[in-house]
């Protein structure tokens, strides 16, 4: 073989070499991809079966505490923001309003011992302790998801492939500004 010959397949090989590692390297970032937007969509889900309990928590409570208007407004009114939330930040404000606004519906229950005994107000509030505990594991899952996607597209020699196929970072599912303060209910419990 000539010397041109060898030369040439040695830069062959590290051609394919180099192609095959750039095409692992973004079928790699896209799997990451997905398993984010599969994580944020399992908070979607879980955000919405609590969205489908609240009608049926709030009737069940309104029957027993149908002057107490300020609460129920609050939950429509949070309920509906959570529909409309585009962003993951602003899923996530709704979020904190809507927990908010669940923690008043809860507390305007201990003013009725009948509601509290009632079997299907204490199903719906066991349905919806569960699905709070769901969302709080989807959040955990997604910004896990969101850390090893962003984590990848920064670590070279990925970011340079992340860089010209145009990956960009995710921002993680944080609690918004006003979720770190306990919600006030100590108005409900005055008569």
């Amino acid at each position: 073989m000539k010397k041109s010959a060898v030369v040439l397949i040695v830069i062959i090989v590290i051609v394919l070499i180099l192609l095959f590692s750039m095409v692992g390297s973004y079928n790699s970032l896209v799997n990451k991809s997905e398993a984010v937007k599969t994580a944020y969509s399992q908070i979607d889900n879980q955000l919405q079966r609590r969205n489908d309990l609240i009608p049926n928590l709030v009737e069940t409570v309104k029957r027993y505490a149908e002057h107490e208007t300020e609460v129920f407004t609050n939950v429509a009114e949070a309920r509906s923001k959570l529909a409309g939330a585009a962003t993951i930040s602003e899923t996530a404000e709704a979020d904190a309003q809507m927990t908010g606004a669940l923690s008043r519906l809860l507390a305007l229950a201990e003013r009725y011992p009948d509601l509290k005994a009632n079997t299907n107000f204490i199903q719906l509030q066991d349905e919806l302790a569960g699905t709070e505990n769901r969302i709080a594991t989807a959040r955990r899952d997604y910004n896990e998801a969101a850390r090893v996607y962003n984590t990848s597209i920064r670590r070279f020699p990925t970011n340079i492939i992340a860089n010209i196929f145009g990956f960009e970072r995710v921002d993680y599912f944080e609690a918004s500004e006003g979720a770190r303060e306990v919600p006030d209910v100590g108005d409900i419990f005055e008569d």
